[in-house]
């Protein structure tokens, strides 16, 4: 049994749909199988999606407000006001800004722009930038990717003269601010026909309406936004990362070349991988560590130097966010395993001064990765006595919704149901931390602290191919509500499997199901070829790629998991380091099991951990059901080990069977063996074993222990005597079979013994254990019938 490492959910899936949609768009029945897992089920529906057949842009000035802020925007420029855009310091933030931006500089705006200081000014609109906005004669202020919770901040701008247009997409809070205009997806009384913009595009939508047409040259800005912001990528948010790839891919905007480079990213290849990995990542680190201008400049820029020189900057940065992240998250697992044990926390929230509060986000990501609980990441300030962090969480536990029930401690707090983030009082910590324990100890059952791997549909080998992995390309651009699609195989038989890397921990296997073969790659999974045996029949999950070399391409799986139900056989026979394939052996249910006293000694293992099972031992009470079942040594006779496996069925037996000596390497006597030897003792009437033994073996080619062995069947027989190894014939003949000697009895026993267990191949052992597991299991349902 090897489980698997997260709980599998796999989508139902209607086969005569598949069919049925996989005829109708002439595609392969990997492509209809995702659009049916995605609700995509009508065919003109489905067809739009992947062939953009019938999709575009909802029109602008369906936003309630968008009418009052373009004439508010158009008069700006015209009576040649000074306009303000404020943004957010985040990726969705700085596409954003730049996007506004653009659109005014072109519309010929007396514009600048403001990110708050994350550290020294915190998220959203605040009543410092908007005095210093008034100072510096600003009369409009519009906000990108931010205000939808500044109600205080909103009341002030218009006791201060200012104009406000609020553009955002986060959660609402019960109490909108007071504004000019407020555009978001969400808030109006018909609201927008797509909820799910990201800040972005908001701003897209609005520089849209500002041109009176699409704003084409914006998309590539749009993209890196909405990839960035994980917002789910259907509707108008798939035509936006689309359309923004491609634009990404021919863009001429100096600062994306620049990024591209320092990031040894192909533009021509961008994918949203490029802008989830390596394009977002470097602009979040800017305002992760300071100021988020020099991003915001980078997208603007039309020098090359200068492009050059901030991508550079950044780079830098980014590699300085890591080593922050990667030390914090270090210090914050030691505080959770020593402070906050999980059985006593769901909910988990920690804190430390001094902790960098642009990364605790990214921080917390790596905790519910490794704890897999809601988590609170909080970096604290104790002259100012606040605290300020970021919250990650887990499927079946709403952040938005739980953080909502604390406002009366959160004076700053926004987000969604699965990330938010937070300023308050360090003396409310410790509350903030009990009263959402509480909320997620009547909402969260065991089960949802087990992660949750979501699967797409089964698929067989000979679904799979080169062209229809290509197919599956249609659907991109992957992301929320429209993942990378991962797929089960169920009950593949594993061919060959290794570790591989320097540092041996990936995973390299080959998959065969009815001779169709599949190779698999598992990053970071190495450590489960421990635990693997050969023959082995396996449910796989992952996901499906090309591999391409030298101009060849084969299909492949990124593995993510790896499950096998039946029990394994691991053949540790002969491997003389016990301590190193015993330290593998899951701790759980562990059974280690000696048949001989002296074995204990011989392979210095710890001898309360062991049970010892002589030939006059008692079974009772012993139970090896799901246990892994550690078979140090040989008995005398199979009956014992027989008695054994009928205790229960093992999940895993591992066979050492240790022994000092091998019976089956020594000479079995034959019965022409044994025949000469009577006839010699007969001529002589009598022999000193001790002092002519081996003499004899020498001539006979014999071992001495044939002559002792054969002597102490004779003696059994009563055919001689013995003593002080004096052999001398009975005078009395009697007629006797040699298996009637107990000596002869018990080598023959352990001669086939050996035979069929220790000296037998793998799959002969495997199917010995077989036969005598299946006969246990066979009486147990039988004696559970007639009960």
């Amino acid at each position: 049994m090897l489980n698997s490492k997260t709980r599998w959910i796999l989508t139902e899936t209607d086969e005569h749909k598949i069919a049925e949609l996989a005829n109708e768009l002439k595609v392969p029945s990997l492509v209809a199988k995702l659009l049916i897992n995605r609700d995509l089920d009508d065919v003109e529906e489905a067809r739009n999606f992947l062939f953009d057949s019938g999709d575009s842009f909802h029109d602008p000035f369906l936003f309630e407000d968008m009418k009052k802020a373009t004439e508010r925007i158009h008069k700006a420029i015209e009576n040649g006001e000074r306009i303000l855009v404020y943004g957010d310091y985040d990726a969705d933030g700085v596409s954003s800004t730049s996007v506004m931006m653009t659109v005014l500089r072109d519309l010929g705006a007396m514009v600048e722009f403001y990110i708050p200081n994350r550290f020294n000014e915190g998220y959203g609109p605040n009543e410092g930038a908007f005095r210093w906005a008034k100072d510096e004669e600003f009369s409009l202020i519009i906000t990108v990717d931010t205000g939808i919770s500044a109600v205080n901040e909103a009341k002030l701008a218009k006791d201060l003269g200012m104009d406000l247009i609020i553009t955002d997409h986060h959660e609402p809070g019960p109490e909108l601010p007071e504004t000019y205009a407020l555009l978001h997806p969400k808030v109006g009384e018909v609201a927008y026909p797509f909820g799910e913009l990201a800040g972005v595009g908001v701003a897209f939508k609005l520089a849209h309406a500002l041109y009176g047409e699409l704003p084409t040259h914006l998309l590539d800005l749009a993209a890196i936004g909405t990839i960035a912001d994980l917002v789910p990528l259907r509707g108008e948010n798939r035509l936006l990362a689309k359309r923004g790839l491609a634009g990404l891919r021919a863009s001429n905007r100096l600062g994306i070349k620049a990024l591209c480079k320092i990031a040894n990213a192909k533009q021509h290849e961008i994918t949203e991988e490029t802008v989830g990995f390596m394009i977002a990542p470097r602009i979040n680190a800017v305002g992760r560590l300071g100021d988020a201008d020099p991003a915001v400049d980078l997208m603007l820029t039309e020098d090359e130097e200068e492009a050059k020189a901030l991508a550079e900057e950044i780079d830098g940065l980014n590699k300085e966010r890591q080593a922050i992240v990667a030390q914090m998250t270090e210090e914050a697992v030691e505080m959770v395993e020593r402070d906050f044990p999980l059985k006593d926390n769901h909910v988990l929230i920690i804190g430390k001064e001094g902790w960098n509060p642009g990364v605790v986000g990214i921080v917390a990501s790596r905790l519910v990765d490794k704890f897999y609980r809601p988590t609170i990441v909080l970096s604290y300030d104790s002259e100012k006595g606040t605290a300020k962090g970021s919250a990650r969480s887990i499927v079946g536990f709403d952040l938005f919704k739980n953080l909502s029930t604390c406002r009366d401690i959160l004076p700053h707090f926004g987000g969604h149901p699965m990330a938010a983030g937070m300023t308050l009082q360090l003396d409310d910590v410790a509350q903030l931390r009990s009263r959402l324990n509480e909320l997620a100890g009547t909402e969260l059952t065991p089960e949802d602290f087990i992660p949750v791997t979501q699967l797409d549909a089964p698929v067989t080998m000979d679904e799979i191919s080169v062209e229809s992995i290509e197919k599956l390309q249609l659907l991109a651009p992957f992301g929320m509500k429209n993942p990378k699609p991962k797929w089960i195989m169920d009950d593949v038989s594993i061919e060959h499997y290794k570790k591989i890397g320097s540092a041996q921990n990936h995973l390299k296997l080959v998959l065969e199901d009815k001779g169709v073969q599949l190779d698999g790659v598992g990053f970071g999974l190495g450590e489960l070829a421990d635990h693997m045996t050969p023959f082995s029949n396996a449910s796989v999950i992952g996901e499906l790629s090309i591999n391409e070399w030298n101009n060849r391409k084969k299909p492949q799986v990124f593995l993510h998991d790896v499950k096998i139900d039946h029990w394994q056989l691991f053949d540790v026979r002969g491997i003389k380091q016990v301590h190193k394939w015993n330290a593998l052996i899951p701790e759980e249910n562990k059974k280690m099991v000696c048949f001989h006293p002296s074995t204990l000694d011989k392979l210095n293992l710890p001898k309360d951990e062991i049970i010892l099972l002589e030939e006059s031992a008692t079974l009772d009470g012993l139970s090896t059901e799901k246990a892994s079942l550690v078979l140090l040594d040989l008995p005398n006779s199979k009956p014992l080990l027989e008695e054994l496996l009928k205790k229960g069925r093992p999940h895993r037996i591992y066979a050492h069977f240790f022994q000092e000596e091998d019976h089956f390497f020594s000479t079995m006597p034959t019965r022409d063996h044994f025949k000469w030897y009577y006839g010699f003792l007969t001529k002589r009437g009598s022999f000193d074993v001790n002092k002519h033994g081996d003499d004899l073996a020498k001539y006979k080619g014999w071992s001495k222990e044939t002559i002792d062995f054969m002597s102490q069947v004779f003696f059994d027989l009563k055919f001689v005597t013995i003593d002080n190894g004096f052999i001398s014939l009975n005078p009395a003949k009697t007629k006797k079979d040699l298996s009637e000697s107990r000596t002869y009895q018990k080598k023959q026993q352990q001669y086939e013994l050996e035979n069929e267990l220790l000296y037998s191949s793998y799959q002969e052992l495997k199917t010995w254990f077989n036969e005598r597991i299946e006969e246990s299991v066979t009486i147990e349902e039988e004696v559970e019938a007639w009960t």
